[in-house]
């Protein structure tokens, strides 16, 4: 790879909405066109142009022409101007042909050229989708970072009004060091009389809803098979779906609201209206609103049909195959729902993915008809030529409170199948020789009490620029300030003893919390379904006792804040080798910010639970591929190109019922396993980043 197919490469994740012929790297460079690449709108003017944007630049890159030029024709379905669903059928469909076509590409150069002559004849959020997935899974293009959805399409993230304050800063203001911080307001779309406002410090969080994105573009339901099909996809979306919903749960409590109603009936009207107050990229329009009390009903418009008879008729057949512990595949073999495979094949059936669904036909497309039913519910026959709501986008569905209700209920599905399961038994659970004597979890200041960990309200920033087409290019930095939930960082102290050979153990932490939202006691089974993974790493233990320290930062969930929302150019990316390849592929993962629950001003009591379980029961051969320099946050995102490395379950002890009455009966049962009580504080007041 060269540095200007480098640099080309990356370039085409700024400034979706303009040509490809303009400037971007804040003005500095170029890509230079083959007279063919330009479309029908400019190819007239192609030396007016070309000559216009290549002035003054410091780089020129040119591009070379196709040996075969694409029919696009295909993607014609979807307008310049119409939205992008990765839950429509068709739109699927057609990302998967264009990401099979970007796949396909012979060599780098050719890559290249392609996605330069697609990008501007084809729907923005489409291509960026189909670029993004191909860039994130050709082998040739491992060096090229994956720009933050947030930084792309910003307008999906940010009130609509900070966009006109930051364009009148950067016109106005013409040194970027000089420009003030755009404020993007808080609650903006909901006042303190509506409950689930509480939530949206979580649900409206830019660094969630980047995340919820980041991972469908890791594990797309369509494309190539080497695309698709990756080790324990579907375990992994039940996985990282039901570690959501566990935090949603457990931020409810702290706010003093009881767990999400599953959404198990698609025939009442749903309580819960939700004004997103956010903008369209594609078409500069405001996505729908859903009102109180709304009532669903049949989807009949021109791009996508589904029936709530569909769906109810798709639940009842996951349902049945549950209660009879094996599928039907398509030649009407049984296919049995075991512990070990059986989780992996449900999740593949019910999100759905055709090419790997058991028997897509028959049990169909249960979790993505759901989330179209529910985001056409405004207009669902077409009649006002309104578009989906935020439920019908992956970079906003996380933002409206129905979507923790729709994957309740998925949840529920998942869960009916674990409870079928025969409970851990000693033999699985036990580390012999292995006692967790002690653990503690203690923020980094001297005089501060262990097993007493801190939240707060943080004031941060991120750079718009590269998101902001037809502005200001020259000096581009424009950014806005936004608070978000914020936790002090802090140490795990374990103690633990082997009184055997020297050996290796994979340690686990969770924490669950102890009462609800009414501040009554939650049963074992009730902390089973709501523990928090907090964090999942190998550990050497030598003869004797072992004192392990682990940083909270180092969590195998999250990725930094700085991952999430890091600035855009080769100026702002590290220069040492191996943090340069972090910042390249690390931008699967839950947000640090947000790895603690927010706790309350009286300090939530939880469970710290940790376990050290035996990493021979647990290790996973992997194949020779090169090392992912990102491995961070294997537990929600998997390593890329590899197997998943845990041969447990995961979510594993949590995952299945446990054999005792409590979790004081569980620690002490098992001397590989111990808990302490865990106070979260809230503090309400607003830090600056520093």
């Amino acid at each position: 790879m060269t540095n200007t197919d480098l640099k080309a490469l990356e370039l085409l994740f700024q400034r979706p909405l303009e040509p490809a012929f303009t400037t971007r790297d804040s003005g500095k460079t170029v890509l230079e066109l083959p007279d063919s690449f330009y479309t029908d709108r400019y190819r007239n003017d192609t030396e007016e142009v070309g000559n216009r944007f290549s002035k003054d630049v410091d780089l020129k890159i040119p591009i070379q022409e196709l040996s075969n030029v694409p029919s696009l024709e295909f993607t014609k379905k979807i307008g310049l101007k119409n939205q992008f669903s990765l839950f429509n059928n068709r739109h699927r469909d057609i990302a998967s042909e264009l990401i099979t076509l970007f796949m396909g590409a012979p060599n780098l150069r050719q890559f290249v050229s392609l996605c330069v002559y697609t990008k501007d004849r084809v729907n923005p959020v489409l291509f960026q989708y189909a670029y993004a997935v191909a860039v994130a899974h050709r082998p040739d293009t491992r060096e090229v970072p994956l720009t933050n959805i947030s930084q792309i399409f910003p307008s999906n993230f940010v009130e609509p009004s900070a966009f006109r304050d930051a364009r009148q800063e950067a016109s106005v203001i013409g040194e970027s060091g000089a420009r003030v911080h755009v404020d993007i307001p808080q609650n903006y779309t909901a006042s303190d009389r509506e409950d689930e406002q509480r939530l949206a410090y979580f649900r409206e969080d830019i660094g969630v809803n980047s995340h919820h994105w980041h991972w469908h573009l890791v594990y797309p339901t369509t494309g190539p098979t080497e695309v698709v099909n990756k080790d324990r996809r579907g375990e992994l979306f039940y996985y990282m779906h039901h570690q959501i919903l566990a935090r949603y749960n457990v931020e409810r409590f702290c706010n003093n609201l009881k767990k999400v109603q599953p959404l198990n009936n698609l025939r009442v009207e749903v309580p819960e209206g939700y004004f997103p107050k956010i903008l369209s990229s594609t078409n500069n329009r405001t996505y729908p609103a859903r009102v109180t009390n709304q009532k669903l009903r049949d989807v009949d418009r021109h791009d996508g049909r589904v029936e709530i008879s569909d769906v109810e008729r798709w639940r009842d057949r996951v349902l049945a195959a549950i209660d009879q512990g094996y599928v039907e595949d398509t030649s009407g073999n049984r296919i049995p729902l075991d512990e070990v495979r059986g989780i992996d094949i449900l999740g593949n059936m019910i999100e759905a993915t055709p090419v790997l669904s058991i028997n897509y036909n028959f049990y169909g497309n249960l979790h993505n008809e759901g989330h179209n039913i529910i985001s056409f519910a405004h207009d669902p026959d077409y009649r006002h030529l309104e578009e989906f709501g935020v439920m019908g986008d992956v970079t906003t569905a996380m933002r409206d409170p129905i979507f923790y209700r729709w994957h309740g209920f998925i949840d529920t599905v998942f869960n009916k199948f674990k409870t079928r399961l025969n409970p851990y038994n000693a033999g699985e659970l036990n580390f012999d020789g292995i006692t967790v004597d002690y653990i503690e979890a203690k923020i980094g200041k001297s005089n501060t009490k262990a097993n007493t960990l801190l939240t707060y309200w943080q004031k941060s920033s991120a750079d718009l620029a590269a998101g902001l087409d037809f502005g200001p290019s020259a000096d581009g930095n424009i950014f806005a300030s936004f608070t978000h939930l914020q936790n002090a960082p802090f140490t795990y102290t374990f103690n633990v003893t082997n009184n055997g050979a020297r050996r290796t153990g994979t340690c686990r932490i969770f924490i669950c919390p102890k009462v609800d939202e009414r501040n009554q006691a939650l049963n074992l089974e009730e902390q089973r379904l709501l523990a928090i993974e907090m964090d999942k790493f190998t550990v050497d233990l030598v003869p004797g006792e072992n004192t392990i320290r682990r940083q909270s930062t180092e969590s195998s969930v999250a990725i930094p804040f700085e991952r999430s929302f890091r600035p855009v150019g080769a100026d702002y990316q590290p220069k040492a080798a191996d943090e340069l390849a972090r910042f390249k592929f690390c931008g699967c993962g839950w947000p640090q910010h947000l790895l603690l629950p927010k706790g309350n001003a009286q300090g939530m009591l939880f469970d710290l639970f940790v376990m050290i379980s035996d990493y021979s029961q647990d290790s996973v051969e992997q194949p020779k591929t090169p090392n992912d320099a990102c491995s961070t946050a294997y537990s929600f995102c998997g390593l890329k190109d590899k197997l998943y490395p845990d041969r447990r379950t995961m979510g594993y002890p949590f995952d299945r019922r446990l054999p005792n009455a409590n979790l004081t009966e569980l620690v002490g049962a098992f001397g590989n396993m111990a808990k302490t009580d865990l106070r979260i504080v809230f503090n309400d007041r607003v830090i600056d980043k520093a």
